[in-house]
């Protein structure tokens, strides 16, 4: 939904905060880029409010950032910020894989099968959002299969920030064959219920991820500025 389609009075601040962060990731609001609330509510036809509200959310995700009294500002792609992220969504993801392997049913590896096909495709049509929801959705299952309200509300708070940059360079990152034979490889690793390898897996791939963003970096393919 585009960032200026009327919002509905249901939920304001809910709306305007997903409304924000999807732009965010999409790259229609630029890293640095200044924002000011007034505008914003302008743009969505709303009062003020609910635009600070959900200014004030994407600051504690970390997708904006706040100087008070001389800007409010989409937040810079820094290198160290994302290694950061990227070490801490790794473990987490790992502890979810772990967790869930011995709890999971064929219905979840079914599920994971059908996201990664849905994931095929997309990438065969060069579809961008297609495939981050579908790659969203295989690694859901088993984060949902863990059963843990702590891990699971942090990883959603840290995606955003790595899916801006999926979604910038996707065909880099995640376009090739290598995701969709990693997702069968830990599909079939999942099944055998050796959870340890799974989660090892999973790990090698986010290092992999890694790599390819520090190689991005180093080829002013991304900013990299502190702010």
């Amino acid at each position: 939904m585009s960032l200026d389609s009327p919002v509905s009075r249901r939920l304001l601040s809910d709306e305007v905060f997903q409304r924000l962060r999807d732009s965010i990731v999409r790259g229609e609001l630029d890293p640095g880029e200044k924002v000011k609330d007034g505008e914003l509510a302008e743009r969505l036809g709303l009062s003020r409010t609910p635009v600070r509200e959900a200014l004030a959310r994407l600051a504690d995700i970390g997708l904006v950032e706040a100087k008070p009294g001389v800007y409010t500002r989409i937040t810079t792609l820094n290198r160290r910020d994302v290694e950061k992220t990227l070490a801490v969504l790794r473990s987490l993801d790992q502890l979810a894989v772990e967790t869930a392997v011995p709890l999971m049913t064929e219905q979840n590896l079914g599920q994971m099968r059908a996201a990664n096909r849905d994931f095929e495709r997309a990438v065969a049509a060069n579809d961008t959002s297609a495939a981050l929801e579908a790659d969203d959705r295989f690694h859901a299952v088993p984060i949902t299969v863990a059963d843990n309200p702590v891990l699971s509300r942090i990883i959603e708070q840290l995606h955003p920030q790595i899916h801006r940059i999926l979604y910038r360079k996707f065909s880099t990152l995640l376009g090739g064959r290598n995701t969709i034979e990693h997702h069968e490889q830990l599909i079939t690793v999942c099944a055998t219920g050796d959870s340890r390898a799974a989660a090892d897996l999973s790990g090698q791939h986010w290092s992999e991820l890694g790599g390819h963003i520090n190689r991005l970096f180093d080829t002013n393919q991304l900013a990299d500025t502190a702010g």
